[in-house]
């Protein structure tokens, strides 16, 4: 049975580096970043747009998925509502299809500040930390996530109900209390099992 991963999460957290790590790690796999189906200049949000790059997606998705040369299939894009991952998976040939929803969650501060190292390095231009920028509903995103954990993890119920993703388990990363470390122990941490800075929660 292939396996499909789907990595969610923020701008600037890691989806990008944890696909390639995993395509490097696993046999027979293949990655894709959404990113990829939607890279124009000027970048332009509009319905149009919005569901050309879910076909581009859905379409590429399904011709991994049918090809008999790949075992793993890796995804990762900000998938930040649970309405963007299940109406990927409508779209999906996943009858024969083991499905992994993971979503990477960091602190905000800490993510404005790989932001902003990212864009010293020229990686990202400046105006992902704009106030009209993706990045700051992203960034607004991921400290809501924490809050909700936060309540989950305090026994209460947070009042954000998620749809059953159809064959899959559903984890979320959340990172511990810990003075910052590099960004390669991150990597490591989660890719051999060691997690010496995230704990693995199943929801």
């Amino acid at each position: 049975m292939k396996k499909l991963y789907l990595i969610g999460g923020p701008m600037g957290v890691g989806k990008t580096a944890v696909g390639q790590e995993l395509k490097r790690k696993l046999s027979r796999s293949v990655f894709l970043d959404g990113d990829w189906c939607w890279d124009a200049n000027p970048f332009q949000v509009t319905a149009e747009t919005q569901k050309m790059v879910l076909e581009n997606i859905c379409f590429l998705l399904n011709q991994f998925i049918r090809c008999s040369a790949y075992e793993h299939i890796i995804f990762c894009w900000v998938m930040h509502e649970q309405s963007i991952i299940d109406g990927i998976l409508s779209n999906l040939e996943t009858t024969n299809c083991e499905i992994k929803a993971i979503s990477l969650l960091c602190a905000a501060d800490e993510l404005r500040e790989r932001l902003s190292r990212d864009i010293a390095a020229g990686r990202r231009e400046p105006d992902v930390l704009g106030e009209k920028s993706r990045q700051n509903a992203a960034l607004r995103s991921a400290k809501h996530d924490q809050d909700q954990h936060k309540r989950q993890d305090g026994g209460g119920n947070s009042g954000r109900t998620r749809s059953p993703l159809r064959r899959e388990r559903y984890w979320h990363l959340q990172e511990k209390r810990r003075p910052p470390q590099p960004r390669g122990g991150f990597l490591l941490g989660l890719l051999t099992g060691l997690l010496p800075r995230f704990f693995i929660k199943e929801i």
